[in-house]
């Protein structure tokens, strides 16, 4: 199992943006100072309170506004589904801080949780994800990148 720790300066704002994305919340590990985001069955968002995630370190919070320490990464059944995750975050107080990438056989977008934490949504060419990138390319060719205004 992997749980991906987040800080949250307003942990129901967290809970209804990431619940947008279509993730569902436990309720045995959520309070008034964290919330288990459920992604699949392998995979959770703890967003914690300031106060309770500096429990955790003795490091100070960074201002995920101001500087990036972490990209969280899903890949996707197709490009569709990647901009509909984009969408549904995007409605839900998130922002998109660059341009979607096209490299051909593969499409990426960023986008950021309302308190700037990087996540990001791709699709990867099937033949690409099995014999890699090069073998994609040498049958396709390259794709452009990146993709203006998407």
């Amino acid at each position: 199992m992997i749980f991906v720790n987040l800080p949250t300066t307003d942990l129901e704002r967290s809970k209804a943006f990431y619940t947008a994305l279509g993730c569902d919340i436990n309720p045995l590990f959520t309070d008034e100072n964290a919330a288990c985001i459920v992604w699949d069955d392998d995979t959770f968002f703890m967003v914690l309170t300031h106060g309770h995630f500096s429990q955790f370190t003795d490091k100070p919070i960074a201002d995920a506004h101001a500087s990036a320490q972490v990209i969280v990464s899903f890949m996707l059944g197709s490009r569709e589904e990647v901009d509909a995750k984009i969408a549904a975050g995007l409605a839900a107080g998130g922002s998109e801080p660059r341009h979607a990438q096209d490299y051909g056989f593969m499409y990426q977008r960023s986008i950021e949780d309302p308190d700037g934490n990087n996540l990001e949504f791709g699709y990867m060419d099937p033949q690409a994800a099995e014999h890699g990138p090069e073998a994609y390319v040498a049958e396709h060719g390259a794709g452009p990148d990146p993709v203006p205004g998407a």
